[in-house]
């Protein structure tokens, strides 16, 4: 097994993906997706939308860095969170809101799913 892995889109088949219909709330989003490492619950890779807004609700645990683009991640308590490059933020579970992909963002990730 390989002990050291690099985050290269180059490495992985894209997967390419939409938010289901009943969360878009606005534009027409669509993902690409290279998912790097997935094994034990944690997902590490590389994922890019475009243009648009829609629900979001989170059952695990995700760190991002912002690599590109310009999105607003959007609490239900209203607060909004303006992330362009170089930002880096961690979404909890029970985090709900929002996602709005103003400029076409891309990320890095580390997902890992709570055990039980």
């Amino acid at each position: 097994m390989q002990t050291f892995l690099r985050l290269d889109p180059a490495a992985a088949a894209p997967e390419h993906d939409r938010p289901p219909p009943d969360r878009v709330i606005s534009g027409d989003p669509r993902f690409t997706t290279w998912n790097l490492e997935e094994r034990d619950g944690l997902w590490c890779g590389i994922w890019e939308a475009t243009p648009g807004k829609w629900r979001i609700a989170y059952a695990e645990w995700e760190y991002c860095r912002i690599l590109a683009g310009h999105s607003v991640v959007t609490g239900r308590d209203g607060a909004e969170h303006h992330l362009r490059p170089g930002d880096s933020f961690i979404l909890r579970p029970g985090f709900e809101g929002t996602w709005e992909v103003i400029e076409t963002t891309r990320k890095d990730y580390v997902i890992l799913m709570p055990r039980g």
